[in-house]
């Protein structure tokens, strides 16, 4: 298994830490970095990608809404809805990584994580959401504040 594939792994477990305990980020990063031997380069994609999905969130949570049709944030399960933050914090902000490459590693950790349903369900949003435009550069917010209005 390659290291991104790694680290996007060890995102979703942060991830889905973050969602059930009222600690912070800072405070699980450090936690199991402290508890885990790593390679850096996992740490430090892993750390990007739990980093900038806490820090864009609301609008990456706003803009899985908008992309889900007839599915609520909440009916979506804590799996499936950290891959598709971690997957399109990296369609927009991380434009060193192909699109279809984003796309087939989100697909394979639901595989292995998620729902039976779960693969097609992130490749159908994630696909939507890179046939929408150019995903690298996407300015979540500024692309939802005309559809909350």
């Amino acid at each position: 298994m390659g290291r991104r594939r790694q680290s996007r792994e060890v995102a979703l477990q942060l991830l889905y830490a973050l969602d059930i305990t009222r600690v912070t980020a800072r405070e699980v990063l450090e936690t199991t970095w402290a508890e885990t031997l790593l390679w850096p380069e996992i740490r430090d994609f892993t750390t990007a990608l739990v980093t900038g999905v806490i820090e864009h969130r609301d609008g990456i949570d706003a803009f899985i809404q908008e992309s889900s049709t007839n599915w609520s944030l909440d009916r979506i399960g804590m799996v499936e809805r950290n891959i598709l933050r971690f997957a399109i914090y990296e369609l927009c902000f991380l434009p060193e990584i192909p699109p279809n490459v984003t796309i087939n590693e989100a697909v394979e950790v639901a595989k292995k994580y998620g729902t039976e349903e779960a693969p097609a369900f992130i490749n159908g949003i994630l696909d939507r959401i890179k046939h929408a435009g150019e995903p690298h550069g996407l300015d979540i917010p500024a692309a939802l504040s005309s559809a909350a209005l």
